[in-house]
């Protein structure tokens, strides 16, 4: 049935490659890439060609041709160097429409995501404090489905704020800190102190409920030891003559104890030495048959009068831990308990104790071994006994039993798995505990998904489909889908079309349904569908790329690289740059596609090219011989040209470069976060700051990459702190900025901005490149414009554009606008739209300083180049409800909430069905900003004055 679905596609011939004027590459079908592969696989281009210019001379000479056979060979020898040039650079062939598919996501999806939003923060605001953190975690949940992950580490910061018992502040904590993977840090440790309560592995270990104490700095005092007073203790306590009543015989030794101190361990013990035992009137209780050592119970005796076990070495606190399980000496336990995890310091400790802890119950030492293993993720999975504990049913009942099996910890576990190895049994493993955890709606939602998602992925379909339908019984619709694939896959298209055609019908449409519809339909209608999918949701990749590639069968290859630049204006990921560099070695454009390759693998070092059939370095190395060679001065000449044309992924190519010829070199890795940051790639910027921390060679520059790293994931106190700490070692460009940057990112006053000025200042006194000078004297003109010292702020955006900080046009435009020269401004922003290649905000901006229509051709433009540009539709809604268009003002911010539900957007819309009398509305759009950020004032004013006139009308 699924032949019959498909239109059949024409394979590009090597034959027709040779005939046409167009290089149209080779065969695209297996067959045509096993015969590369058959061929001895993939070799060096340069030595081809040397190989093929020696044989072509040899037979030249030889055979003594005429002028006119001569010709002939040359062209036929020119179009095999074509053929020649596809094999080695396309060995397994150009993308066919048939193969492609777009992906499951493997979280929440929503139909209504404003109305779930709403309805979560509702549960927030009104749940028990107790239970905050839970409702908490459930936010993040869906905020993972999101491009943005601050929004994430915002609610998981939250969970942990709130988090009650030791178990999810463990979990919590240990999460935040896999965010910044600061397991990948040279010379870090499982349990260092990002200096916050928050995060701190010992303050997770206290019990509680304290939400503000967790904003405050720690106090981390290294390991416990004892001191001289300690020793004072043992020595008084072990000569001491008083009160001896009691002696405890353990063979030839006796011990010495306090009858009533040993009657006050436990209920046991105060029957047996207060009540009608015999032993209540004995001086000499023989001991040798409980399994304690006398090391044990002189340490037992001690805790009796004093309570403290200091001084005593972790063997004998483990001994004495059984000790007080055998004879129920709750304080004892407690105690023993909490000494023996304040020593957890590493994985070898924790490896040593977790079976101690367990098969005592010890909830804290199981706790500060477990923590050692979840923030020393995902390298502690590399260890057989870790992954046993975590992935087995049995280690799952064990961690049950000392009060540590949670869903919150199966969730990190199962996350952390999929990032790594999504296939692998590991995976499926602790997914499944996931499932046996989820109690609420949602978690078996999220569980049921994700192992659906999985299994599919390795190509269990049955199964797959099993846990999809289950996930959709538990609440999830979006899971529809994965049943429709799953049916899909196992040869049954029309069933998958009837369910999605269902879904399109029974609920508001989405772009996703008319994406997953488009793989069970064909020609026109499948084309409709991916236009659908794109006016609902531009945001998708997959219609892109479909498009791209049906271009591409039609040989239209400018039109396809076209397509698959649409996306990658706004949206840059390595399958659309990937799809991209095919296109372009197909068209020959070696420089092209070889930026495109080190660009992916800027953003993931691992990807494999071609269907995962070759490494993306390797393919660089099949380039490079074929492209223009820089040396490094060259790179820095063309990383300035490109950084001044604002093209950020031409910029990452050279840096890329850059580092191949210098591989430790931290300011390239710096440079390199930034550029990934501008691309909102945080997760790859992340591993470049790590890169950079790693190869600094000094104190202070550590610092600064530290502090970064920090202020990245929300710590801003924390990265102050490393960059005030940096300046005390050396005062540096990049440690005085980086202070300036945390104490702007507030609402500045008087004379929070004088001191940003300040630093600033001092920032451009010390040495660096210009690239940075230029962002520096950018960032100063724009808290001069702040401050309203327009003349200040244009000195700087000029000496910005000396050194050809492009992007410091916007800031001059904006100095003329407040100087009432619209027309200077225009002409600003006019310079910088034919200098950037990146120019969607350019057009943004500029429509400020025009007129209406001018400013909405301008609008529309940054529309279609970055539709994830929110300005734009709120100027037209804006426009539109000033024309008394109140309807058409909604469906214009609806068009863009849909797939982007951002905090304007919901706040304008919100005043819009205000002002229209819809005051459920409003306060459903108020509810949903006030999730997306809850300390939003002005939303918070609106709710409660929607809310009032409900009330009334009541």
């Amino acid at each position: 049935m699924q032949n019959n679905i498909f239109t059949s596609i024409r394979s590009l011939k090597i034959i027709d490659a040779c005939k046409g004027t167009q290089v149209h590459v080779l065969d695209t079908s297996p067959s045509a890439a096993g015969a590369a592969a058959d061929g001895g696989g993939v070799v060096n281009l340069h030595h081809q060609h040397l190989l093929h210019d020696q044989a072509k001379a040899h037979t030249q000479t030889k055979q003594g041709r005429s002028f006119q056979t001569t010709t002939a060979a040359s062209t036929k020898a020119a179009a095999c160097d074509v053929v020649l040039e596809s094999l080695l650079l396309l060995p397994h062939g150009l993308p066919t429409s048939e193969l492609l598919e777009p992906s499951i996501e493997p979280s929440l999806k929503s139909l209504d995501f404003v109305k779930t939003l709403a309805e979560v923060y509702r549960r927030v605001e009104n749940c028990d404090q107790l239970a905050k953190s839970e409702a908490f975690l459930e936010e993040a949940a869906i905020f993972r489905g999101l491009q943005d992950p601050k929004l994430f580490r915002q609610s998981l910061r939250s969970a942990r704020r709130h988090a009650v018992e030791v178990n999810d502040k463990v979990v919590l904590s240990s999460w935040l800190r896999y965010e910044r993977r600061e397991d990948e840090l040279v010379g870090s440790s499982a349990i260092d102190c990002c200096g916050g309560n928050l995060e701190c592995p010992r303050s997770s270990l206290i019990p509680g409920y304290d939400p503000e104490s967790v904003l405050d700095r720690c106090s981390c005092s290294g390991r416990e030891v004892i001191g001289s007073d300690d020793k004072e203790l043992l020595e008084e306590c072990s000569t001491s003559n008083d009160d001896v009543e009691l002696w405890f015989c353990i063979g030839d030794s006796e011990i010495r104890c306090r009858r009533h101190c040993m009657a006050s361990l436990s209920r046991p013990f105060e029957a047996m030495l207060h009540g009608e035992f015999l032993d209540s009137r004995k001086e000499k209780i023989n001991f040798s048959m409980n399994g304690i050592s006398v090391e044990a119970m002189v340490a037992a005796e001690l805790f009796s009068r004093t309570r403290r076990l200091n001084g005593f070495t972790p063997n004998v606190v483990l001994e004495l831990l059984s000790f007080a399980n055998k004879f129920c000496c709750d304080e004892m336990k407690s105690a023993c308990d909490a000494h023996l995890a304040s020593l957890v310091c590493g994985m070898e400790d924790a490896m040593l104790l977790i079976d101690y802890a367990l098969e005592e119950a010890a909830h804290l030492l199981v706790a500060a071994c477990l923590q050692v293993f979840l923030r020393e993720l995902p390298s502690s999975m590399q260890r057989a006994n870790v992954v046993k504990l975590f992935c087995s049913p049995e280690g799952r009942d064990r961690l049950a039993m000392a009060r540590h099996a949670s869903f919150l910890l199966y969730y990190f576990l199962s996350q952390v798995a999929m990032e790594g190895e999504l296939k692998s049994d590991k995976t499926v493993m602790l997914l499944e505990r996931l499932g046996e955890c989820a109690v609420k709606g949602w978690q078996k939602q999220l569980a049921y998904h994700q192992l659906g998602v999985v299994l599919l992925e390795r190509k269990e379909y049955k199964d797959a489909q099993r846990w999809f339908e289950a996930a959709v019984e538990a609440g999830h619709i979006y899971s529809l889908v994965g049943v429709a694939r799953a049916k899909y896959k196992c040869g049954h298209t029309y069933s998958s079309y009837k369910m999605v055609n269902s879904l399109i019908s029974d609920y508001k449409p989405v772009g996703w349904m008319y994406q997953e519809r488009s793989l069970y339909c064909i020609g026109k209608e499948k084309m409709a569908d991916l236009v659908a999918t794109t006016e609902l949701d531009p945001t998708l990749s997959f219609p892109y790329k479909y498009r791209a590639v049906c271009l591409l069968e039609e040989k239209n290859i400018g039109a396809a690289i076209s397509e698959i630049n649409k996306i990658i204006g706004f949206k840059v990921s390595p399958d659309c740059l990937e799809f991209r560099a095919w296109f372009l070695i197909a068209v020959k454009d070696y420089e092209g596609a070889l930026r495109d390759v080190r660009a992916i693998l800027t953003l993931d070092p691992n990807y494999m090219m071609f269907h995962g059939n070759m490494r993306g370095d390797h393919l660089v190395e099949l380039l490079r011989p074929v492209a223009q060679q820089w040396s490094q001065a060259d790179c820095w000449i063309q990383l300035y040209d490109r950084w001044s044309s604002v093209d950020d992924i031409g910029s990452l190519a050279v840096v890329h470069k850059m580092l191949e010829n210098d591989p430790g070199k931290s300011i390239l890795c710096f440079r390199q976060s930034l550029l990934l940051l501008r691309l909102n790639s945080q997760k790859a910027a992340m591993r470049s700051l790590r890169l950079a921390r790693n190869h600094s060679t000094s104190a202070h520059e550590r610092l600064v990459y530290e502090g970064w790293i920090l202020y990245d994931t929300g710590c801003r106190e924390e990265a102050l702190a490393k960059a005030e700490e940096s300046i005390s070692i050396q005062r540096s460009f990049e440690a005085f900025f980086l202070k300036a940057y945390v104490l702007a990112d507030s609402s500045l006053d008087s004379e929070s901005s004088k001191c940003v000025i300040d630093l600033l200042a001092e920032a451009l006194r010390c040495p660096s490149d210009v690239l940075r000078k230029g962002q520096a004297l950018n960032n100063l003109g724009s808290v001069y414009v702040d401050c309203e010292k327009l003349d200040l702020a244009a000195n700087c955006y000029l000496h910005a554009l000396d050194i050809k900080h492009t992007r410091a046009h916007q800031g001059l435009a904006r100095v003329y606008h407040l100087k009432n020269q619209n027309e200077a401004a225009y002409d600003e922003m006019t310079k910088l739209i034919a200098k950037a290649q990146n120019n969607s905000s350019a057009y943004e901006k500029r429509s400020e300083y025009c007129d209406r229509d001018m400013a909405k051709n301008d609008l529309n433009m940054a529309t279609q180049l970055d539709p994830l540009r929110t300005y734009p539709y709120r100027y037209r809604a804006a426009v539109l409800m000033d024309d008394h268009k109140e309807d058409e003002a909604i469906v214009e911010l609806s068009r863009a909430i849909n797939f982007k539900p951002d905090l304007q957007l919901l706040h304008l819309r919100a005043a819009f069905y205000d002002s229209m009398g819809d005051y459920a509305s409003t306060v459903q759009d108020c509810e949903a900003a006030l999730c997306l950020d809850p300390g939003h004032s002005e939303t918070l004013d609106l709710r409660n004055k929607a809310r009032e006139q409900i009330n009334e009308q009541k």
